[in-house]
């Protein structure tokens, strides 16, 4: 029995949401390693749509022990209202169904302001964050100021850890023309969800570990996507954790041993939100033809995703710095009724030819893409379970993917439904 590390390889948006839930139906445990309310997945069971962003996606799966782990950063108050929608939606929801890491740190809501203030008043290029404070909690972690979720048990800590937090934030504030923190209305309305979120607060890492030992299959899902990863993505227009799968053992407390299969999330063209290099970007009917397809509108923010034909060069890189030991390829069905695709499968920088992406940012921005092309399909993909259901065309574009990037496919996913998924290989059972 292997234990699975799925991680987006592209910008995120990769259709994570959908491919863990089908996977979490084979697991025990579904835990969440890193990013925080920023990181929306869409899931469609049986007719009804689930929209989540911080709570893991098995939590939708009767019987699942669902895990938020400490590399995530949790708003609690987005907490609170997550589990009631979820509730009102017949989802149940307890301690027993529902783990989170005690050492995990919060967001705050000067986290929020801080975020927003910064890109509202950016003179040099904005990042182009979600302003969900994702940014700030991290600072705060590394600069050892956070209040984590073990600080709300106690009063006296808790005011401690906010008046700590608060030297630094109010001299920001400052600096940004913003007034400084009413430090005792943040701590009311810490106290405010201080009891349901410790109703859920458990040693993540031990009963992660008691977990694997018992032999339990264990599903780690990532957010965002290995291109936005704070080290090895498009920097400075990243999130602020590491995205790669290398991050799962640190983000839950269990050894890397413990990691048997990563199974790469790949879109089969490329979309990304926000700003920073695109080199395969589409800034034309055929971009525009991709996202009314594929619905390309953020979860979290609504914004609009930047279309383009799938880079193999990405993928490939990314499948490197994660050890990707398979793909799920996902959105096949919105390719339906091209007459040709494009795969990026190099790029152009001032006349030299690389085969990867290069690691500054303004050399990124000036890398051109060089395309192959491969021809299209009139047949509809949507609702395909097996490889005999896809058209001929279909199926070698599926191929040259796997040739491009060095990467085989593991799962094939043709529509948001959870069954529509061809299985080539069981990363549980691989």
């Amino acid at each position: 029995m292997a234990n699975v590390v799925v991680v987006g390889c592209q910008w995120g948006d990769e259709g994570k949401g959908k491919i863990v839930d089908w996977l979490s139906e084979r697991a025990d445990v579904i835990a969440r390693f890193q990013g925080g309310h920023n990181a929306g997945h869409t899931l469609v069971v049986d007719g009804t749509v689930f929209k989540l962003s911080l709570l893991p996606s098995g939590i939708v799966r009767p019987g699942k022990l669902s895990v938020i782990g400490n590399g995530v950063v949790l708003d609690p108050w987005h907490l609170v209202e997550e589990i009631a929608k979820l509730r009102k939606q017949g989802v149940a929801i307890t301690p027993e169904t529902l783990m989170i890491a005690e050492n995990a740190a919060l967001i705050l809501p000067i986290h929020g302001e801080l975020d927003r203030a910064r890109e509202a008043q950016s003179t040099v290029a904005r990042i182009g964050t979600t302003g969900r404070g994702i940014g700030p909690a991290y600072e705060d972690k590394v600069g050892r100021r956070s209040v984590r979720v073990a600080d709300l048990a106690d009063a006296a800590t808790l005011e401690r850890r906010v008046d700590r937090a608060l030297v630094h934030h109010d001299a920001l504030r400052r600096g940004l023309g913003m007034d400084p923190v009413d430090r005792d209305a943040l701590l009311d309305a810490l106290r405010g969800v201080a009891d349901e979120v410790l109703s859920y607060a458990a040693p993540v890492w031990r009963v992660m570990n008691d977990a694997r030992r018992a032999g339990r299959r264990i599903l780690f899902e990532g957010a965002q996507g290995a291109l936005l990863d704070v080290d090895f993505g498009t920097y400075p227009f990243v999130t602020s954790s590491n995205v790669i799968a290398g991050q799962a053992a640190t983000g839950t407390g269990i050894g890397p041993g413990a990691i048997d299969f990563v199974l790469g999330i790949v879109k089969a063209y490329t979309t990304r939100v926000g700003e920073g290099p695109f080199p395969a970007e589409l800034n034309d009917a055929t971009g525009e033809r991709l996202g009314e397809r594929g619905r390309e509108f953020g979860t979290v923010t609504g914004r609009k995703r930047r279309c383009g034909w799938f880079d193999a060069v990405l993928v490939r890189q990314t499948c490197a710095t994660s050890g990707v030991s398979g793909i799920a390829l996902t959105k096949l069905d919105v390719l339906d009724g091209f007459d040709e695709l494009k795969i990026c499968t190099g790029y152009d920088l001032d006349g030299e030819r690389l085969d990867h992406l290069p690691t500054a940012s303004e050399r990124q921005a000036r890398c051109v893409p060089v395309y192959e092309t491969l021809p299209g399909w009139s047949e509809s993909t949507e609702g395909a379970r097996s490889w005999a259901d896809l058209p001929g065309n279909a199926v070698k574009y599926v191929r040259r993917i796997e040739e491009l990037i060095g990467c085989p496919v593991a799962l094939l996913s043709t529509s948001p439904e959870r069954e529509d998924t061809i299985l080539v290989t069981d990363p549980f059972e691989d």
